[in-house]
């Protein structure tokens, strides 16, 4: 008797579930950084670490942040950088680009090359949504700019 495989289900993209998310995303982002119309940059503490949201490009609508997490102890706990577009008509914030990976696709055929996971995108995001929830919750106060580095 032969053994039938498995057909594997291709996989598809919840839309409806990373929507909502960067939605969500959205409001988290709008209310670490009122401001950012005027301002084009923020800081803030969360524990040890020093948090900088900083506004890139910005256009009619759409605004391109850089999402900078720097800790005292870099050597042990590399940096987090998330490059961000927010689309101010559809309300929504996206990841562009997570740790210098920039140009993440919707979906990755599994396994492949860089072993992106199938819902990469969506995970992302959904990263993006925690550390943000987290930011909220244990940010504290604005502080001081930094100047930029290399410079004294």
């Amino acid at each position: 008797m032969a053994v039938q495989r498995a057909r594997k289900r291709p996989f598809k993209m919840d839309l409806s579930r990373l929507h909502a998310l960067c939605e969500a995303n959205y409001a988290r982002l709008l209310q670490l950084f009122p401001d950012y119309e005027r301002s084009n940059c923020r800081e803030f503490a969360v524990a040890d670490a020093r948090v900088r949201l900083e506004v890139l490009e910005r256009s009619r609508h759409t605004t391109f942040f850089r999402l900078h997490q720097m800790h005292g102890e870099d050597r042990w706990l590399r940096s987090l950088v998330i490059d961000v577009r927010a689309y101010h008509d559809a309300g929504m914030l996206e990841v562009g680009a997570f740790q210098s990976q920039a140009r993440i696709q919707p979906r990755y055929t599994y396994p492949n090359h860089q072993m992106f996971q199938q819902d990469e995108k969506l995970q992302q995001n959904q990263f993006l949504g925690d550390w943000l929830t987290h930011c909220q919750a244990n940010g504290l106060g604005q502080m001081p700019a930094l100047a930029p580095r290399g410079t004294h």
